[in-house]
């Protein structure tokens, strides 16, 4: 049993408290208050008058597919070899010793949605996974969280070079809209089998649509410009299909269609330069615009183009820019759990939830804050000496 004092605690709730406590048992917390009576039994942290935060959620990103300091041999972030490979699991690719999760834990970052980059079509499945461990299943949050799709010039890019399609915007909508159709034609076979009670072949390239399409998971759709937004909102729309909209560069361009939608967005990332076409309209006043528009909205650093850990930091920038602090502070807890779809377990503090939590000496989006600690299923992963 742990008992978090004498902490400015943010619950993300719409309640905090500038000086209260929180108790963890059993990797859970099981109380947030102003005064909670101090135990023998438990173990006991200082806040200190320190911020006392939920876990930092990092909502798209390549974290362990992508590995630190490692080129071809830890380089499995794009099966770049056919346009559709939806039937990928980002969990077989995944190593919990990339050094980057060590960097995301000393940065109060305790979960993360990571999977495949955007050479594909279709990548294959995020998922979501807490920042601690030395073994993939232990980490695991949401095993298949997510459908990756990819609009734009990375699909048109990469096949081109092949001489194979897609070459254009029209063949990378035309073949997910074909995958889409054969996968839908796959699910209607199989009920039908089912119904009659015949044998029925499984197709694993086919069966891993079927959450897409019954809306258990989102596609998670890549898409900077902003006619490429609207093509993933039409083609998502067209097939009834739940969707994020990842990076959302020129989003702010089109922001009332985005809410019209209904779709949320995951921005960035922005701390970076303007490295093509896509991002020329690149600015941290994205999210703000945005969210005044009524758009749910997390933020990213798509690591590893921006370090895990200066998320905080990507954060603060949007704040400046027209987010506001305590619409960014969502954007990196609250939202992002929401918009993974794990904000039962994860993103605030308060009472049933998972203990992720993370304390720092201030402002976790202010260059000088550091991280004190950082707490992962009620266990103490990180403490500054």
């Amino acid at each position: 049993m742990i008992l978090i004092k004498n902490g400015k605690i943010i619950t993300m709730t719409g309640e905090n408290y500038e000086n209260g406590c929180v108790l963890i048992d059993d990797g859970k917390i099981i109380n947030v208050d102003k005064y909670i009576n101090e135990l023998d039994i438990m173990e006991v942290i200082d806040a200190k008058g320190g911020w006392v935060m939920p876990g930092i959620i990092e909502s798209h990103c390549h974290i362990g597919l992508s590995e630190e300091g490692i080129r071809f041999e830890g380089d499995d972030i794009n099966e770049s070899t056919t346009p559709i490979t939806a039937h990928l699991r980002a969990i077989d690719a995944i190593n919990p010793l990339d050094e980057a999760f060590k960097d995301a834990i000393e940065g109060g970052i305790t979960s993360v949605m990571t999977g495949q980059g955007s050479a594909n079509v279709c990548g294959g499945k995020f998922t979501f996974i807490k920042t601690s461990g030395t073994s993939i299943d232990d980490m695991i949050v949401k095993e298949d969280a997510a459908m990756k799709v990819a609009f734009g010039g990375n699909p048109k890019r990469v096949y081109s070079s092949k001489s194979i399609s897609p070459s254009t915007r029209m063949a990378t909508a035309a073949i997910l809209r074909e995958a889409l159709t054969n996968a839908l034609n796959y699910k209607n076979k199989k009920e039908i089998a089912k119904q009659k009670g015949e044998y029925f072949d499984i197709d694993l390239k086919q069966e891993c649509f079927i959450d897409v399409l019954d809306k258990k998971i989102p596609l998670k759709a890549h898409a900077h410009r902003a006619d490429d937004i609207l093509t993933a909102i039409r083609i998502a729309k067209e097939f009834d299909l739940d969707m994020t909209l990842d990076h959302c560069t020129e989003g702010h361009l089109i922001a009332q269609y985005i809410k019209n939608s209904g779709f949320s967005a995951i921005v960035g990332p922005s701390l970076t330069n303007r490295s093509k076409v896509e991002l020329k309209n690149r600015t941290f006043e994205t999210a703000g615009k945005l969210n005044k528009n009524g758009v749910q909205v997390a933020i990213t650093t798509d690591h590893p183009v921006i370090p895990i850990q200066y998320l905080p930091i990507c954060a603060g920038f949007a704040a400046k820019k027209g987010l506001g602090v305590d619409e960014a502070l969502k954007a990196i807890t609250i939202n992002a759990a929401k918009i993974c779809g794990v904000d039962d377990r994860l993103g605030s503090i308060e009472a049933g939830k998972d203990a992720d939590i993370a304390i720092f000496t201030g402002n976790p989006m202010e260059v000088f804050t550091e991280t004190l600690y950082t707490i992962i299923d009620g266990n103490m992963v990180y403490a500054k000496n």
